[in-house]
């Protein structure tokens, strides 16, 4: 697994936790940020996924 995919989930989680927070306290930056924070983070899943692929396809090349 990518280091940008483990990045990507760890983010994701802080942006859900950010928004639970704003939604609890009525901040509305806070729900804000938190959002983004999700948004950054499947961005950021996707780019290590990317990478994952394009590995598995090197490797497989690598094999025949």
């Amino acid at each position: 697994m990518d280091k940008d995919r483990m990045k990507g989930m760890a983010q994701q989680a802080k942006g859900a936790m950010k928004e639970s927070a704003g939604k609890i306290t009525g901040d509305e930056k806070l729900k804000a940020e938190g959002r983004m924070d999700k948004l950054e983070g499947k961005v950021r899943n996707a780019v290590g996924g990317a990478k994952d692929a394009i590995r598995q396809a090197g490797d497989a090349v690598r094999r025949r």
